[in-house]
């Protein structure tokens, strides 16, 4: 099947109370804060064939597990996650109610994809050096809340970084910046 169109965003925190104070989010709470998120995400993703690939920390289940699973199916199309810091338990296994949505793919660390003719390296985590970062791949990340600027050919998606604005964006529009065509291309 043909994707209408690829998106990437990372730490949604759905849930999260506290992340609004930690990254001076512009909500008074976790319910203003999701809502406005899926808002902006169903303003931008259209098809239920697109595909969005969310950078790790999606959501903190809390205790009405049902609500958490209406947030997931609120968001149009389809999803892939990989896995942040958040998403995981303390013994590294993935929360057994985000494990248990219905994922595309299965969350993974780390993913290869294809957009826009290059590879593009998906990881939670900033890396200096990535698969094929000297020949022209492309490398997204979360984590960091706009607090670490990329290296080469790599950029935060996070919804806190400004002109990702808790919205999911394209390739083309994360990689409006980056001197791409200096870069020799990724085989």
């Amino acid at each position: 099947m043909a994707y209408v169109t690829k998106r990437y965003i990372a730490d949604l925190h759905f849930g999260h109370t506290s992340i609004i104070a930690n990254c001076n989010r512009p909500f008074s709470s976790t319910e203003e804060m999701d809502a406005e998120i899926v808002r902006r995400w169903n303003e931008t993703v259209k098809s239920v064939d697109d595909l969005t690939y969310i950078l790790g920390d999606y959501g903190r289940p809390g205790q009405d597990i049902f609500a958490f699973k209406r947030l997931f199916h609120s968001l149009r199309g389809r999803k892939v996650l990989i896995l942040g810091n958040h998403d995981l338990r303390n013994d590294g296994a993935v929360i057994p109610e985000i494990a248990s949505l219905p994922w595309h793919l299965p969350p993974t660390h780390l993913l290869e994809v294809r957009d826009e003719g290059r590879r593009v390296i998906l990881s939670h985590y900033s890396m200096r050096a990535w698969p094929a970062s000297h020949h022209g791949a492309v490398h997204f990340y979360g984590h960091s809340h706009s607090r670490l600027p990329g290296y080469g050919l790599s950029r935060d998606v996070g919804v806190d970084m400004p002109d990702v604005d808790f919205t999911p964006r394209t390739f083309k529009e994360l990689t409006a910046g980056m001197e791409l065509d200096k870069h020799g291309e990724a085989a």
